[in-house]
């Protein structure tokens, strides 16, 4: 187990901002990791968990306690069963199901970060969420200080959300279990409609399982969302915001104000979100709320593939990027009444 002192915490984020932790400990094993928690609680000290860094906003002024790095390593296939390290990266991981034949995750490729970070996030993309093939999440309950397994029923999944997340302070995820499908090396069925088109199927279909995860890496570099580091568009945390998910009244009055700023021909994109909701387009209403790709003028611009993502042009500090995204929030509001939140993580600021 490392340990330094008054640590760079930047260059573990992809958006490359943060000040210093007091204290950084790099754990590369569960008991390394739950060692370092029992640590900080029983001594009272601030936690900040680190994986791969990808769903993180530091604050300039940095961490004042023990931020934890966790880097422990596993990947462990038993036919469709497939157990996570929470360290595991998560595009290789996703790599090695595709090569081994599996289906289930492919949709997911290229996101960046870790694997113990996607059962905290319900991560999704391109028609999947990890939570539809999450069986199991092994975690240490820092209220109870014991290792935990937590069934998929008991993670409180819901779009980008979770039982961690929603209780942050509690569980640290130490490995995560998936079952995943083998449908003689083709996909699970499309769901996502740009998905098929690129591949020129519709959804619902199945295609062989490379195809798909190289259209969905495809589809994602052209939007900036592949990390390069030669590239300032993915230097960001992918989607700043959350697609927002309306009530019958808040649609109603949304659509009101579409008409009344963009015409009465102007349909604004809506999608079936349950219990009566509908989801629609984060990126969409920063683009017609008049945030174009690559706006702003400073070191913090909106990326100029994608509109839905913030990014460090190199010499950004986490306050010129909070005060874009304060900026694009307050437009967004002005202009059709829906306040944006934020996906990432905030440490030490706040919107």
């Amino acid at each position: 187990m490392q340990e330094l002192h008054d640590a760079p915490l930047a260059p573990l984020t992809t958006f490359r901002l943060g000040g210093p932790a007091a204290r950084l400990i790099t754990a590369t094993t569960d008991d390394e990791v739950v060692a370092a928690v029992r640590e900080a609680d029983d001594t009272g000290t601030p936690l900040l968990l680190i994986g791969g860094g990808s769903n993180l906003v530091i604050g300039d002024e940095g961490f004042a306690g023990t931020a934890l790095r966790i880097a422990t390593r596993g990947f462990t296939l038993d036919g469709t069963e497939l157990e996570l390290a929470a360290g595991e990266v998560w595009t290789d991981a996703v790599a090695r199901t595709v090569d081994a034949g599996l289906a289930g995750i492919e949709c997911l490729a290229g996101i960046p970060g870790s694997a113990g970070a996607t059962p905290i996030q319900n991560v999704g993309a391109y028609g999947q969420e990890v939570s539809s093939t999450i069986t199991e999440v092994i975690a240490y309950d820092r209220r109870t200080h014991e290792t935990v397994t937590i069934p998929n029923a008991e993670c409180g999944f819901s779009y980008r959300h979770s039982r961690f997340k929603a209780d942050p302070e509690r569980f640290v995820v130490l490995r995560v279990r998936f079952r995943l499908e083998d449908a003689d090396g083709l996909s699970a069925p499309l769901k996502y409609a740009e998905t098929a088109r690129a591949l020129g199927v519709e959804p619902g279909d199945r295609v062989p399982l490379a195809d798909a995860r190289d259209t969905v890496l495809k589809l994602r570099t052209g939007k900036g969302m592949v990390l390069d580091p030669e590239d300032h568009d993915t230097w960001s945390a992918g989607s700043f915001f959350t697609n927002p998910i309306l009530t019958g009244q808040q649609l109603a009055a949304f659509h009101a104000r579409v008409a009344e700023r963009l015409g009465p021909d102007v349909t604004a994109p809506a999608y079936p979100a349950g219990d009566g909701l509908t989801k629609t387009s984060a990126a969409w209403l920063i683009d017609k709320a008049g945030f174009h790709k690559g706006y702003g003028n400073g070191p913090a611009r909106i990326s100029t593939k994608h509109t839905l993502a913030l990014t460090n042009r190199g010499s950004a500090t986490t306050e010129d990027l909070l005060d874009l995204a304060r900026e694009v929030v307050a437009g967004v509001r002005d202009a059709f009444g829906i306040t944006l939140v934020n996906e990432p993580v905030t440490v030490g600021v706040s919107l």
